[in-house]
């Protein structure tokens, strides 16, 4: 027992063994206004792997297959979800709580650039007044109906994370990386998390994995070899995806037309996540 013990556990850090309530895993009821039947997590272990990019195409997807599908932008420090949906406007608010705008074709988004006064405002706030801003987007916002909510983590293993892991009703995790081995080892640390919250990993998604040649369809492995299947392996991992390096991808997203890619490219995950519904 912690010393000057005042016996009420929920207002308790402490992990001794008189705790009668485990510690920060109360999973949050959403807005009463919100009705979500799928939450997955898209994460990282490292950032500039593209797991916005993954995030914004699988919400994309499973909206063209007629499911309504929704993102929360969990980095808030560094959030880019709005810019590849081409969304500029401020979030709108009543006595209901806060709404989340919509994309062109009805994706539903909420990220705190929808806040801010200027897009290019810095948040520089500190990690738990982030966590609790990522709680609120749950918490707060009417997200109304939806059937596949993603939700964009920060890259690694920090406080955001694991908020979204204990207080959100996560069904699984996409884990992005790049095909460098250093990553690898730094995606086996996503990996590891999940396994320790008891998150399924549903997928990896290797993106940046290799360059077609317009000109003569040669393939080319511009990072070196990739190790995810290895890894996919060694977790029984059974969905792994690749996305190659094409200007495309990042022209789309720059210019807020990720809507318009029509690639396909995450088929088989969205086929997935489309059985287990």
């Amino acid at each position: 027992m912690a010393e000057n013990c005042t016996h009420d556990c929920s207002t308790c850090g402490e992990s001794c063994s008189e705790r009668t309530q485990p510690h920060g895993f109360e999973k949050e009821a959403p807005n009463k206004h919100s009705s979500i039947r799928r939450v997955i997590g898209v994460v990282s272990g490292k950032g500039g792997v593209g797991k916005s990019l993954v995030t914004s195409m699988l919400a994309v997807e499973m909206n063209r297959r007629g499911y309504k599908s929704a993102v929360l932008d969990a980095d808030v420090t560094g959030p880019s979800i709005p810019q590849a949906f081409g969304i500029h406007g401020k979030a709108e608010a009543s006595d209901l709580g806060l709404f989340p705008a919509r994309s062109k074709t009805g994706v539903s988004v909420m990220s705190v650039n929808l806040l801010l006064e200027n897009e290019t405002d810095p948040v520089v706030w500190r990690g738990p007044v982030v966590a609790g801003v990522v709680k609120q987007f749950w918490t707060d916002v009417v997200w109304g109906d939806v059937d596949f909510m993603f939700v964009d983590m920060p890259p690694g293993t920090g406080d955001v994370p694991l908020t979204a892991f204990q207080s959100l009703p996560v069904d699984g995790i996409v884990v992005v990386a790049s095909p460098q081995e250093l990553v690898g080892m730094i995606v086996e640390k996503a990996v590891n998390m999940a396994a320790l919250m008891k998150v399924p990993v549903l997928a990896l998604v290797e993106n940046m994995s290799y360059f077609k040649c317009p000109d003569c369809g040669s393939v080319h492995h511009i990072f070196g070899e990739s190790h995810i299947d290895d890894i996919a392996a060694r977790h029984g991992i059974s969905t792994v995806c690749r996305l190659p390096i094409d200007p495309k991808l990042a022209a789309a997203t720059d210019a807020g037309t990720i809507e318009l890619v029509q690639e396909g490219l995450l088929k088989e995950l969205a086929d997935k996540l489309e059985a287990d519904i």
